[in-house]
């Protein structure tokens, strides 16, 4: 499990292999203590498991399930991505409860830069639109973040100095791609609605 509190930012430092990827992080300032084979590290929002570990690099191997339904199919060396390491029992509870399992991509569509902040409009699916509420949660590329107004298509996100000194979404463009998670409880609620519903009719 993991909270959408982002640890800081790693760089791609290799990807090899065709089919199944093993994608190398250098993961920089980000602690690595305790960290071992086995472990499940958030990347970009996605869970992945530690295969290797040569300090300050870790090694993940990436399926080609995760690799077509996530932005990480599209990486390269050289990028940088969000490191949240698994919550751990007694850990402060800063954001939302999240899996690591991304439900589907959104894409920006617009970005508008002020002097300390950026505002950025998410466009998505309908699939992930059902669960969407103003003033609600997402996570979005593994950082979890409240949900400004809402459009027919998508939805607006305002993004504080914070988010943007310890993550790498303000570095997004137009067009880009980006990894949505809704947590299970929202999922879970939205889903046993509708199925009351559908069988009233």
């Amino acid at each position: 499990m993991f909270t959408g509190i982002v640890a800081g930012v790693g760089k791609i430092a290799a990807i090899e292999g065709q089919d199944v990827r093993r994608i190398v992080i250098d993961f920089l300032d980000v602690s690595i203590d305790g960290l071992q084979i086995g472990a499940s590290v958030s990347i970009d929002g996605v869970c992945l498991t530690v295969v290797d570990i040569t300090p300050p690099k870790i090694s993940f191997d990436v399926i080609p399930e995760t690799l077509k339904l996530t932005t990480l199919g599209n990486r390269v060396s050289g990028d940088l991505v969000n490191l949240e390491r698994a919550l751990k029992m007694g850990d402060e509870l800063g954001g939302h409860l999240l899996s690591g399992h991304i439900m589907d991509m959104g894409l920006i569509s617009k970005k508008t830069k002020g002097e300390d902040f950026v505002d950025l409009h998410i466009k998505c699916s309908r699939k992930i639109m059902n669960y969407v509420q103003e003033k609600g949660y997402l996570a979005i590329d593994g950082i979890s973040l409240t949900v400004g107004q809402l459009s027919d298509t998508g939805f607006d996100l305002h993004l504080i100095p914070e988010t943007l000194s310890v993550t790498t979404i303000g570095e997004k463009s137009v067009g880009d791609s980006v990894n949505i998670e809704v947590d299970s409880m929202t999922q879970t609620i939205v889903s046993t609605v509708e199925r009351i519903l559908e069988a009233r009719r």
